[in-house]
């Protein structure tokens, strides 16, 4: 079953490829709808003084984004999506929930401290490239903004006895997080940065301090027509 979907879906965008390209006509308008893939390298930034650092996370994500022409060159555009992006945080902040209220601390004796989200996206961008009717490799600088909304959340660790402990969907996560982004590069292969703008968790503390926890991201991002 799996890899019938998996089979399905490649179909889907090759017809959707070609389907786009067979339209095209020497002085039309067009558009570059694409699907996009995405592996970035993820940080965790503005942590709380009792927080010394993170340690190496990454993020993926995937999607579809519709793209609407703003002049008749066709190389500026802007263009929204949806897509799913999950993460994946090896971290210091200790996350427990104690008779239903979020506890967060700095524990050194923890061996294992991951946490990891589930989110739809939502992105919303500005274009400009220097593609033509018909010329498909080009350069492109792509900046807007993406919203996220998280559907899953989870935390686990491992104490100093080897006991684990795991805790999903925690009531202090942030389901509504929104940041900066751009790609830019040559053809499919684009450098792309996630720059979040809200916290991670929602009217938290560690030690009196509020924690204003955001993601910074790094990564490639590659866009399949």
């Amino acid at each position: 079953m799996r890899r019938f979907f998996v089979f399905f879906i490649f179909l889907f965008v090759v017809k959707l490829c070609f389907a786009q390209k067979d339209s095209l006509e020497i002085g039309s308008r067009y558009a570059d709808d694409q699907v996009y893939l995405s592996i970035s390298y993820s940080q965790l930034i503005d942590q709380p003084s009792a927080i010394s650092k993170s340690n190496f996370s990454y993020g993926l994500s995937f999607g579809f984004i519709k793209d609407v022409i703003l002049n008749k060159q066709g190389n500026v555009s802007v263009a929204a999506g949806f897509g799913y992006g999950y993460n994946f945080f090896n971290h210091q902040l200790k996350v427990e929930r104690i008779n239903d209220i979020d506890i967060f601390s700095d524990d050194s004796s923890i061996s294992k401290n991951f946490f990891k989200s589930s989110n739809l996206e939502f992105p919303i961008e500005l274009r400009w490239r220097t593609s033509s009717i018909n010329k498909y490799d080009f350069w492109r600088i792509y900046a807007g903004i993406k919203f996220l909304y998280n559907f899953s959340n989870k935390f686990e660790f491992v104490d100093e006895d080897d006991v684990s402990f795991e805790y999903s969907n925690i009531n202090s996560y942030n389901k509504l997080q929104y940041g900066l982004t751009i790609s830019a590069g040559y053809d499919e292969f684009n450098i792309n940065v996630y720059y979040g703008l809200t916290p991670v968790f929602d009217n938290s503390y560690i030690e009196g301090e509020k924690i204003n926890t955001k993601i910074l991201k790094f990564g490639l991002i590659f866009y399949l027509l």
